[in-house]
């Protein structure tokens, strides 16, 4: 499994074959029917309802870890994200999941919603009700914060001028403060 989902969430579905997890595990092409008989669309929907389960987990035990701080607990967050491989939710739902039937691409997305991005808007809920932030939209925020932080995953570590962490913290520090734009400073 974990041979399969490292491959998967790597390449995406389309990129990788039964042969090619079969491979990195020294197991035949049969082998790897006999326990997946749904073959390489079984294997996936398997690996990846699994990563989206143990991105739903480590998201609750960072957050409860966390105490009440905002900041502190959307720290933990960047931290969980940065330290798994990339769900690449964008690739997900626009190549991988293509391919399959549509209930099976719904109950996928279902399950991203319901253990990671619910799970985040619910944060900041948590954080409007409590006074701690002003009111905004909990779920395009929460959703935000995911998308930004995982997108640090596709900088080149070559490319990197500090740590992928250090990166999360500032554009977490960023939204909860604001830009505090000027209107007309540069006009």
């Amino acid at each position: 499994m974990d041979a399969a989902e490292r491959l998967f969430m790597a390449k995406g579905y389309a990129a990788v074959t039964l042969r090619d997890v079969g491979a990195g595990l020294g197991l035949s092409h049969a082998a790897l029917y006999y326990h997946f008989p749904g073959g390489k669309e079984a294997l996936f929907l398997e690996v990846t309802e699994r990563n989206i389960r143990r991105h739903g987990a480590g998201l609750d035990e960072a957050i409860r870890a966390n105490g009440p701080n905002l900041r502190s607990r959307l720290r933990a967050v960047a931290d969980w994200l940065l330290s798994q491989a990339p769900m690449d939710l964008m690739r997900m739902v626009q190549s991988d999941l293509a391919a399959f039937p549509t209930a099976e691409a719904r109950r996928v997305m279902n399950l991203v919603n319901e253990l990671v991005i619910q799970r985040l808007r619910r944060l900041i809920e948590e954080a409007v009700a409590a006074g701690d932030i002003g009111p905004c939209d909990p779920a395009l925020v929460g959703g935000g914060i995911l998308g930004m932080v995982e997108s640090l995953n596709s900088i080149p570590d070559f490319a990197l001028r500090r740590s992928r962490a250090e990166m999360a913290y500032e554009l977490l520090d960023i939204i909860l403060r604001g830009l505090d734009f000027k209107e007309g400073a540069n006009a």
